[in-house]
């Protein structure tokens, strides 16, 4: 299936990093509107760039536009797409406010076409192998869940000299101003609602924590650095949500059931680690060790391991082409996802109302501030 890309900045590269790992899609072209970045990604990845967005719009052989532009581009770039016939996949958020994502799902139901959305971690094997391991019943119904989407303290680093392998910047000054919880609580969100069901009520808090971010952000304006939202499912699932740029790197997500707990390392690692640890279960000859230590010296050790031993994976048929750590996600799978459920004539995993849900909490996390708590979605799937 032809595809195009729009948007060739930082996380394009990523994106056809991982297209080599599915064969059943084609790029056709890319389109950035910023002329020397799109000369760069075409010469850097030898592939077709289009002159204008409207000469790709009209290509009959593109049947998805892959958009990847900024978020506040989101909306205008994929109504675009959909009025041209073409079936879209976009980056997060669908859009930065609520009626506009809605509008877009109206629209693509109306024309008959598929609207899905980013992240496609949600796709991962490391989601499977947890999703089997509920689903066999090994540690009962689960009842709370721990999600952290902590990237570390980003703006204390390095980040004006990041670039990506094409030779794009990584967009700092952007990001803070998007912010982390618009950028990244989607990692955390699509696990959840795809495991537990839709969220029934969220209660959340969020702040500016750190507004002087370093040189030459004195002028932007700050979206929160940090939130934290406490998600009820109808489900009965209670979850706790974190997103923030200041705290150790963690991308964790911690399930505890009726009979035991499962740990996953990271969200971001397409085959990450996964813990389970049974009620009663005797526990590893390391965690004893660790544990009487404690004991013994009287004090708290600061690293322990994840409770419980490893899930073991099913074999990898072929190795996989991912990002380098720490994106080690298969950014092209949604997309593949999408023309597998095009080509069956069915609905994409993340589309539609999961995907309109999944941007209707992470715009009521972000925007916490200003909602009057507990926010109760008006989205479902």
């Amino acid at each position: 299936m032809k595809i195009a890309i729009v948007g060739t900045g930082f996380v394009a590269d990523y994106y056809m990093t991982t297209l080599a790992n599915h064969p059943a899609l084609a790029l056709a072209g890319a389109w950035d509107r910023d002329t020397a970045r799109l000369e760069a990604f075409r010469t850097f990845h030898d592939v077709p760039a289009y002159p204008n967005l409207d000469t790709l719009l009209a290509d009959p052989a593109v049947q998805i536009v892959v958009n990847l532009t900024t978020p506040e581009s989101h909306y205008e770039i994929t109504s675009r797409a959909l009025a041209a016939g073409k079936h879209v996949y976009c980056e997060k958020p669908l859009a930065m406010e609520l009626a506009q994502a809605e509008a877009l799902v109206a629209q693509a139901e109306a024309a008959g076409l598929t609207l899905a959305t980013a992240p496609a971690n949600g796709l991962s094997d490391a989601h499977r192998l947890v999703e089997d391991a509920l689903r066999s019943g090994r540690i009962g119904a689960p009842r709370l869940v721990y999600a952290a989407m902590e990237d570390g303290p980003v703006f204390r680093d390095t980040w004006s000299r990041w670039r990506s392998r094409s030779g794009a910047p990584w967009p700092g000054l952007h990001e803070f101003e998007i912010g982390c919880t618009l950028e990244h609580a989607g990692y955390a969100l699509s696990w959840l609602v795809t495991l537990f069901g839709p969220v029934e009520s969220l209660t959340a808090f969020s702040a500016v924590t750190f507004p002087d971010k370093g040189p030459g952000t004195g002028q932007i304006v700050m979206a929160p650095d940090f939130s934290v939202g406490c998600l009820h499912f109808r489900s009965g699932v209670v979850a706790r949500l974190t997103n923030g740029l200041a705290a150790p790197r963690d991308r964790s997500l911690q399930i505890f059931a009726d009979r035991g707990s499962l740990t996953v390392r990271d969200l971001w690692d397409n085959r990450s680690v996964v813990h389970i640890e049974a009620s009663g279960a005797p526990r590893p000859l390391l965690g004893r060790i660790l544990t009487r230590a404690e004991a013994k010296f009287g004090r708290a050790l600061p690293w322990k391991p994840a409770p419980g031993r490893k899930l073991p994976y099913p074999a990898q048929p072929m190795s996989k082409a991912l990002p380098s750590y720490p994106s080690q996600i298969d950014f092209m799978r949604g997309v593949a996802d999408q023309a597998e459920a095009i080509e069956r004539g069915e609905a994409p995993r993340f589309s539609g109302t999961l995907a309109l849900h999944i941007t209707e909490l992470a715009l009521a996390l972000n925007n916490a501030r200003d909602l009057a708590q507990p926010y109760r979605p008006r989205s479902s799937f």
